[in-house]
């Protein structure tokens, strides 16, 4: 039996870039789209040619994609003009896009308010802007905004929009669920009536996620008939944000409901890119990936029970929906308090210690593990502290550098700035080594104090001279006079990318001060550096 084509329409740049503290350069609009052509996407929605000075110059030059087809983003032409002389329809069309996709009001309540022309001026509208895109021999499109708004409102002058659109050549009409309140089993049945009107094969899908449910919304519609799914990397939009399309390209990959019955145009090779897709994103906007993700969150293949790991080593399939290869993504198993061996024998592996399983060390780690996280400490998300721990009772962690003593205080001067100062007093080699730095707070002051007198410590000078300290969090633990502080540090250097490290005490200080001890052991260790005599 063949398939019916899905084809994938992604629209990060134009929509997502519509999210309130996103603002995407010309540079960084190009590496996504070259990301999203390799990934083998049919459509990139470019953005708006003429709105600003970034799109038109995007549109203005060659992208040469190898998959997809570069789409342009406009509106329906102004009753004021016609077709031909719109200046905003000429932008789309001498621009280097090879599709156009036009939105348009089809919901009369917005005819009215928002526009403020009768309903038969906007089925004009349409009308001819499609005969006008269509004559140029672009690809055309028609968004059909707040369709399923306008469909319960007015449900004939709805259609009407789409037919106005669909009989004058549109190869797409894309059903928008422009506020994202439609929920799946009315997307369902309103599709099922699009469809007895326009062909399904012609019908697309626009899905918001103000109810959490763009990616359920797309796969309802998709099974009622629409072969055309617009969403954006991680979900990114506006408000809620859009349709996740690293949710539902695996989906629709991997899942026999759709994979049985339908194809995408992305090859079985290119889905191992999805995960370095989406990773991808958040590096341009310089956020921290959202870990919760399905399919490409670091989260998402995490196991953390103890029995849960001893059924997944048996056979993954028990706790994990796919292979996390397939989608780029990789196992973690946690470990805390609530392990078992099988999670310490695992994490052990994972990190290149080869060790029996009846090895009296496993238990004294695991004991050990547990003790800790009694007190406050929390491996979950501190990978580096937990190997550091490891390796530590292994006995394969050298001493590097001392610090015996360490002093910060902070000052607030006359002109109302607040200035943290820190000394420390290093040793290497039998050598006392005093450190002295400033910063924004005693943790940044300490910090600075240690990397930034690096060359003081000569043999470790070439070591760190790369390590920074990239995030920084605190958690109070319990309140009262006898109150636990648990600090996270996140460092990241040009070798070994980003690791966690934790520190727990009843000070703060001392909190951060063992934390970011961890992260300098452990970039030492991770280079191979020499050991302190």
């Amino acid at each position: 039996m063949s398939k019916e084509k899905i084809y994938i329409f992604d629209t990060t740049l134009r929509d997502g870039a519509q999210t309130q503290g996103v603002d995407f350069s010309l540079n960084e609009k190009e590496k996504i789209a070259k990301s999203l052509d390799h990934l083998g996407v049919d459509y990139i929605e470019g953005g708006w040619p003429g709105a600003n000075p970034t799109d038109t110059e995007f549109f203005n030059k060659d992208q040469n994609f190898k998959n997809a087809n570069l789409t342009a983003f406009g509106m329906t032409k102004k009753s004021e003009h016609s077709a031909n002389n719109d200046p905003m329809l000429s932008s789309l069309i001498n621009s280097k896009s090879s599709s156009v996709c036009l939105f348009g009001k089809a919901w009369d309540f917005h005819v009215d308010v928002a526009l403020g022309i009768s309903n038969e001026q906007n089925l004009e509208n349409i009308s001819e802007s499609a005969k006008h895109i269509v004559s140029s021999g672009k690809e055309f499109m028609f968004d059909a905004e707040h369709f399923f708004d306008g469909y319960k409102s007015n449900s004939e002058y709805a259609l009407s929009c789409l037919k106005s659109a669909y009989d004058n050549g549109a190869r797409w009409i894309v059903l928008c669920d422009t506020n994202g309140g439609t929920l799946p089993h009315e997307i369902s049945k309103i599709v099922e009536d699009v469809t007895k009107h326009i062909p399904g094969k012609n019908l697309g899908i626009h899905a918001h996620n103000d109810t959490e449910n763009a990616v359920a919304n797309s796969l309802v519609a998709v099974q009622a008939g629409v072969r055309q799914v617009q969403g954006t990397i991680n979900g990114l939009g506006e408000r809620c944000g859009n349709a996740n399309l690293m949710s539902l390209i695996p989906t629709f990959f991997f899942k026999k409901d759709f994979s049985n019955n339908y194809e995408i145009s992305i090859k079985p090779e290119n889905i191992k890119n999805l995960t370095q897709c989406s990773r991808l994103l958040d590096e341009i906007l310089n956020r921290k990936p959202n870990k919760h993700l399905p399919y490409v969150g670091a989260s998402a293949f995490s196991h953390k029970g103890g029995m849960h790991v001893s059924a997944v080593q048996k056979d993954p399939k028990t706790y994990e929906h796919i292979n996390p290869e397939n989608v780029g993504n990789v196992r973690n198993i946690v470990v805390s308090d609530q392990s078992g061996q099988s999670n310490i024998m695992s994490r052990l592996n994972a990190i290149g210690i080869d060790i029996k399983k009846d090895d009296p060390k496993i238990k004294k780690l695991l004991h050990e593990v547990k003790d800790r996280e009694f007190i406050g400490y929390s491996y979950d998300g501190a990978d580096a502290s937990f190997e550091l721990l490891a390796r530590r009772l292994m006995g394969d962690i050298p001493r590097y550098i001392s610090i015996n003593e360490y002093d910060v205080s902070v000052k607030k001067d006359s002109t109302g700035e607040v200035i943290s100062f820190a000394k420390a007093k290093l040793e290497v080699d039998g050598h006392e080594i005093l450190c002295e730095g400033e910063g924004n707070g005693p943790v940044n002051a300490l910090d600075n104090a240690i990397r930034k007198n690096v060359n003081k410590l000569e043999k470790y000078s070439e070591y760190l001279k790369d390590l920074k300290l990239v995030d920084y969090k605190v958690r109070i633990l319990n309140t009262g006079t006898g109150a636990v502080t648990r600090v996270s540090i996140e460092s990241a250097d040009s070798k070994h990318g980003n690791w966690f490290t934790i520190g727990v005490s009843p000070n703060i200080i001392d909190a951060s001060f063992k934390a970011l001890v961890d992260s300098l052991d452990y970039k030492l260790f991770k280079d191979n550096a020499p050991a302190s005599t």
